[in-house]
């Protein structure tokens, strides 16, 4: 659970209002105010904030928050402190909500229109309530829909479609015939349509093979600070509905990410590979290229997947294999300087024996 930054001073509510709004239990205190989130260590009088492990739990005791959303499957001991418990299904989905309620939304609220300083190519399609602000370029025949904010120095090139309700925040590239679908998250310094990395080698030269192909965002999806998303040879890179990538991830051309996947920091996948519908890479994972991962697959941190893996996998290490096997083989990889030093030393004792034996003949 990582860390919340508190907010304070906000609209007062109700530890019954708040319950009533997020399905929770709450132990009584219906009536007590909330005007603050924090997390649970930074928590104050009148701020709510959340448990959703079993090794935070600890922390519920000495908080000085005046209320904390548990889940429903852990063992709270509610006479152990002075906060409200609201018992939810799912702690921090209903923490997020909360933030949403008590903050007024997630999305600051700017006005539609065009700064002067953005400039327009021609052909350019602005949906109702489009907010386009300062120093963005937009480049002939893109089309931006409605309710969608682009934040100043953002480039958004030829041709490329920005579905609505959008946030493109500063100095995101956006190179031209891109697709991005409905809200959409993209975070600074993303780079969405570059070159995918082809070339062909003629006599000791590199020769640079044409990328004319695109990128293709489904809608509901964020993508990282720094992310890199290349573009096609031919067809399409894809990013699946739903999908949520972290910052620093490298996704080369042809690359098919399918729906529902997280793809943590400092991940790559390499081109012309397809992920299936609700994998989890952790950070620094690595997928080589021209392979298929199965649907609901796990790729551990660090690991780096060689061949292809099934549908329903969990695997880790390097190269990736089933993660059962591979922790017990660096349980015996660990045992392995104790072994051989038992075996020297019987080796020694047999040897001795041995010596002691022709001696006494």
């Amino acid at each position: 659970m990582a860390s919340q930054p508190a907010a304070r001073n906000l609209k007062s509510w109700s530890v019954s209002q708040i319950s009533a709004l997020i399905g929770g239990d709450p132990n009584g205190h219906g009536d007590r105010a909330i005007t603050g989130i924090a997390g649970i260590r930074e928590a104050d009088e009148g701020d709510i904030t959340f448990v959703d492990q079993q090794r935070y739990l600890p922390l519920i005791k000495d908080t000085k928050a005046s209320a904390v959303i548990v889940e429903r499957t852990l063992e709270v001991d509610d006479a152990a402190t002075g906060a409200c418990i609201i018992r939810v299904e799912n702690a921090g989905e209903a923490f997020a909500r909360v933030v949403q309620i008590l903050c007024g939304g997630e999305r600051p609220a700017f006005e539609p229109g065009v700064h002067p300083s953005a400039v327009i190519g021609k052909d350019v399609v602005l949906g109702e309530g489009a907010c386009i602000q300062a120093c963005v370029v937009i480049e002939d025949g893109a089309s931006i829909g409605g309710n969608t904010v682009i934040y100043p120095n953002v480039y958004v090139g030829h041709a490329t479609r920005i579905g609505r309700d959008c946030l493109i925040y500063p100095c995101v590239s956006i190179r031209e015939r891109i697709t991005i679908g409905n809200n959409v998250i993209i975070h600074s310094g993303a780079v969405i349509g570059s070159d995918g990395f082809g070339f062909s080698t003629v006599n000791g030269i590199h020769q640079k093979i044409p990328q004319l192909g695109t990128v293709e965002i489904e809608d509901d999806v964020e993508i990282g600070a720094n992310v890199t998303i290349d573009r096609a040879r031919f067809d399409r890179t894809h990013i699946g509905k739903g999908t949520k990538i972290d910052d620093l991830v490298q996704i080369a051309h042809n690359v098919w990410v399918g729906e529902r996947c997280m793809i943590v920091g400092q991940s790559g996948i390499a081109g012309s590979s397809r992920v299936g519908n609700n994998v989890v890479l952790a950070a620094q994972a690595g997928i080589a290229g021209h392979l298929q991962i199965g649907d609901n697959t796990i790729i551990s941190g660090r690991a780096g997947v060689t061949k292809s893996i099934p549908a329903n996998s969990v695997v880790s290490g390097f190269p990736a294999q089933n993660h059962d096997k591979q922790i017990r083989e660096q349980i015996y990889l660990r045992k392995l300087p104790g072994r051989v030093k038992e075996l020297e030393e019987r080796l020694l004792r047999l040897e001795e024996a041995a010596e002691n034996h022709r001696e006494g003949s």
